[in-house]
């Protein structure tokens, strides 16, 4: 399915007879051997100094990408296809280059741009059955690609509500908790106020009842010495009446003494 197509440089185009060209050529057969080798690193070196002796042969560029896409270095392999299809004057390498160069961002998971590649190497070749069959699997790939994105972007938006949710519900929580710690400290004062209000009231019973039996006590001791009082003027008056009964008596004793005296006869004693 990820089938690269390489060029193999000899017998492919004549090549002028000219030192620097069979220089180049030469090094290039080179890098192909190493190729083949699956020595891939090595080939990479020849092609690259093939490259360096003559900048305008497409053939070992064309091939360094085949050797970048088979060291598995999707990224360089993208960027040399792309040189060689923008400026290979051969539709057939153009066509060619613009397919690998799907294949590479195929690796890169970018499947919209790889199918961009693969329309433009069946819009030079449309006979090419491996383009055609590549760019329905990026095709298919891109789908999924987007229904996974679509996916995660539900799931972390149901993360975040989840999040919210999970964030409004602690609130909620703290909230209800902070209600319900401040009906309880309400309940609290209320009740120690109920309490205090009892134990005022307890003590103003107390109070009014330590007055109460204070008064009591204060009016017993107030009867009490009215009662001595009454005792004394009493035994005052009952002395007194003792004292005029004694008076009485006494005078009455003496008046039936002075009468019995009045009525002896006088004895006179000589």
């Amino acid at each position: 399915m990820k089938k690269v197509k390489y060029i193999l440089i000899s017998g492919f185009l004549l090549i002028a007879a000219l030192s620097p060209g069979q220089s180049a050529k030469k090094l290039v057969r080179k890098g192909n051997n190493a190729y083949q080798q699956n020595k891939f690193s090595e080939a990479e070196v020849k092609y690259k100094k093939a490259i360096d002796k003559n900048p305008g042969y497409y053939k070992p560029k064309f091939n360094l990408g085949d050797a970048f896409y088979k060291d598995k270095n999707f990224k360089d392999a993208d960027s040399i296809f792309t040189d060689v299809a923008t400026t290979a004057k051969d539709n057939n390498i153009k066509a060619k280059a613009w397919y690998n160069k799907g294949n590479s961002l195929l690796n890169l998971k970018q499947y919209q741009k790889s199918i961009e590649a693969y329309k433009n190497a069946l819009r030079l070749n449309p006979d090419d059955s491996a383009a055609k069959y590549n760019l329905e699997y990026a095709r298919k790939k891109l789908k999924k690609q987007q229904q996974q994105q679509k996916q995660q972007q539900k799931n972390k938006k149901n993360n975040k509500n989840k999040k919210n949710n999970k964030q409004n519900q602690d609130k909620n929580k703290q909230d209800k908790n902070k209600q319900d710690k401040k009906k309880e400290n309400k309940k609290d004062n209320k009740n120690k106020n109920q309490q205090q209000k009892k134990e005022q009231q307890k003590d103003k019973q107390n109070q009014q009842k330590q007055n109460k039996q204070g008064d009591q006590q204060k009016q017993q001791q107030q009867q009490q010495r009215k009662k001595q009082q009454i005792s004394k003027q009493e035994a005052k008056r009952m002395l007194d009446a003792l004292k005029n009964d004694e008076k009485k008596t006494l005078q009455k004793l003496q008046r039936q003494k002075a009468k019995a005296a009045h009525h002896k006869t006088k004895v006179i004693d000589w």
